[in-house]
């Protein structure tokens, strides 16, 4: 019998994932975010995404997740509100991470608002497809 398990996750960890490509603020945050990114997809078994408005499952390991709390807060509290204005997607919200990145693909990389959701980001210049 397969086991379904629910991850949480914050919005814009969506356009992270999409363009994850192995680097991180750390080595141990690297791997957690690449394990993620492997049970997302499902490697064992269904699985499915709740998007969160805290810290997450990749939130977990990073170093800027001081006792539950990211040290960027503002910051990343605007790159999720971003993310769910384009597109229309609630917190709460359950789907399998292959419906979210589709709907992030469609609704904001193709149309362009990646830069205006985050382009201050540190990683921005790996956000390319």
């Amino acid at each position: 019998m397969e086991v379904t398990t629910t991850y949480r996750i914050r919005p814009h960890h969506g356009m992270c994932l999409y363009f994850f490509e192995g680097k991180g603020y750390s080595e141990g945050f690297t791997e957690h975010m690449a394990e993620v990114k492997e049970w997302l997809l499902g490697k064992n078994g269904p699985s499915f995404l709740q998007l969160v408005g805290a810290t997450d499952e990749i939130c977990s390991a990073c170093p800027h997740n001081k006792g539950g709390s990211c040290e960027s807060a503002e910051k990343v509290d605007r790159y999720d509100a971003g993310v769910l204005k384009y597109t229309g997607l609630k917190l709460g919200q359950e789907m399998t991470f292959a419906e979210f990145e589709r709907i992030v693909e469609e609704k904001i990389l193709q149309p362009g608002y990646g830069k205006v959701i985050c382009g201050d980001c540190q990683w921005r210049d790996i956000c390319h497809k």
